[in-house]
């Protein structure tokens, strides 16, 4: 019973890494219609420019993740502007063709600037454990569970409370009766990205701070898109549940799979579950169920 808690507290709390990182992909599909595939790229992006800004530059922490998130953030404007606005009225598939090209240039970037080696970022969270009862907990994933669930109410409170956040709300429900309301439209598309890539930079300090800064970490930010899946494509709260789901299956299949079938079906287990739920629910237990005609 008490390895059976520690594989699910263990996975709890690497799920509400995987539903930050999931958020983003949420943002930029209801804002949009886009379902943005190089958010795992972003989120490796961020992680070597914070590697870079704390190692190579020496700067302090705060300075370095404060930098992060402005560097993210404007790859999220130059993406928006240049690649994706002039998509606007052509068809979905070319629009998603942009990102898919997104993934091969990011990667070529950091594999120019950096390599492809393995990188460790400094100590900046507690790594001994904490015992809860009779489980132990890593305090790196407890500290980062915190931070990602501190976010999500963050975000709820933009988009509940603040005009910017009820102006992209109205925008993903209907771009033209938004813009017979006077909201910006272009402007809630860009502010997608922005906090799209905003969230992707944390997921990837917070994970390159437990696993390393290496070309992995977009592998790790494709395991978002299950959550997605899962949780519902429009669904912010979805997103939160499916992490958190996903991140509790991944942690048991590694505990009572893995040893009898080989190492590694831990790493695939959240693209089974993603297989599964497009076969039998495939708008997400929370996501709006749509009828299309094709």
């Amino acid at each position: 019973m008490t390895v059976f808690l520690q594989l699910l507290l263990s996975g709890l709390m690497t799920g509400g890494v995987y539903a930050l990182v999931a958020l983003g992909f949420v943002l930029v599909w209801k804002a949009t219609g886009i379902f943005n595939f190089a958010q795992g790229q972003i989120l490796m992006v961020a992680a070597y420019i914070f590697w870079a800004m704390l190692v190579q530059l020496s700067l302090p922490l705060w300075t370095a993740f404060l930098v992060t998130l402005l560097c993210a953030a404007s790859l999220g404007l130059v993406v928006e502007r240049f690649a994706l606005r002039p998509m606007i009225g052509q068809p979905l598939l070319a629009a998603m063709m942009v990102t898919l090209a997104l993934i091969a240039v990011l990667e070529g970037l950091v594999t120019i600037i950096w390599g492809s080696r393995q990188e460790v970022l400094p100590d900046f969270f507690p790594r001994e454990p904490v015992r809860l009862g009779s489980v132990m907990v890593s305090q790196q994933l407890l500290v980062a569970f915190a931070i990602a669930i501190g976010l999500f109410f963050i975000f709820v409170l933009f988009f509940q409370r603040s005009k910017l956040g009820l102006a992209m709300r109205a925008t993903a429900e209907d771009h033209q009766v938004s813009r017979s309301l006077g909201i910006r439209v272009s402007r809630s598309f860009a502010l997608a990205w922005v906090i799209a890539c905003i969230v992707a930079a944390v997921g990837g300090i917070l994970l390159g701070s437990i696993n390393g800064v290496n070309m992995n970490l977009s592998f790790l930010g494709l395991k978002a898109f299950p959550v997605v899946i899962l949780g519902g494509l429009d669904s912010i709260p979805g997103a939160v549940i499916a992490g958190l789901i996903v991140g509790m299956l991944e942690k048991l299949a590694t505990g009572y799979i893995d040893p009898i079938v080989g190492g590694g079906f831990a790493e695939i287990f959240p693209f089974i579950v993603l297989l599964f739920v497009l076969l039998v629910r495939p708008y997400g237990l929370f996501g709006m169920k749509r009828i299309e005609r094709i």
